[in-house]
């Protein structure tokens, strides 16, 4: 029996549908801020090439495409079918897949990756979404695997933490808002991904953290 939704989880729904299909065109120059990164996260698994990797929220797949050229067998998954058309018609590699799936009910087995990742997507989800997504996540990665998150976050100083808060709340989605204050890295480690490292990237503005899937074999 399916697990009936929240009203707040029904508007994350139909929003994320309603907005992607609006910018599916035009996602890559919004996106543009992170394309540093995709490289920077890839590295920073330090996993073994062939490994099965999943991206989840993938977007127009350039996450999926940054561990494709490094030789990662990839699957990208996303909720929103307008934006994984865009990925589609852009996949070069052999080694690159793409499927519309929800993120809170992911259509693998148990154990079926060596590698999750999702990048700059958690924020835009509400609370309870966003646990649901990690605690998939963690499904679906074998034991001691490797879950790779990149996202927001806010410079040590004052002044700048003040100015890039209220700056980004212009044009991200009302959860931002709550994400920013809330603790992430205890919120990964109630969901049983333990952090072994961390890395501030845009001066302070995002951070990576790389964990290692903590739960038993099941």
């Amino acid at each position: 029996m399916a697990e009936k939704l929240t009203d707040n989880e029904k508007e994350y729904y139909v929003l994320v549908r309603k907005v992607f299909a609006i910018l599916a065109p035009f996602y890559d120059v919004i996106a543009a801020p992170f394309s540093g990164i995709r490289d920077r996260m890839v590295n920073f698994t330090n996993a073994q090439k062939g490994s099965k990797t999943l991206d989840v929220a993938t977007g127009t797949g350039q996450q999926a495409f940054a561990f494709a050229k490094k030789g990662y067998d990839v699957v990208g998954i996303d909720l929103s079918e307008a934006i994984l058309n865009v990925a589609k018609k852009k996949n070069k590699y052999k080694n690159a897949k793409f499927e519309v799936a929800d993120a809170t009910n992911l259509p693998f087995e148990n154990n079926s990756f060596d590698i999750s990742s999702i990048s700059f997507a958690l924020h835009e989800m509400p609370l309870s979404i966003r646990e649901k997504v990690l605690k998939e996540m963690v499904r679906v990665t074998k034991p001691k695997g490797i879950i790779v998150i990149a996202d927001y976050d806010l410079p040590k100083n004052k002044i700048s933490k003040f100015l890039v808060y209220h700056f980004i709340s212009l044009y991200e989605t009302k959860y931002y808002k709550t994400f920013i204050k809330s603790d992430l890295e205890a919120l990964l480690s109630k969901n049983r991904i333990k952090i072994m490292e961390k890395d501030t990237v845009m001066h302070g503005v995002g951070r990576i953290l790389k964990g290692i899937n903590n739960k038993l074999l099941y």
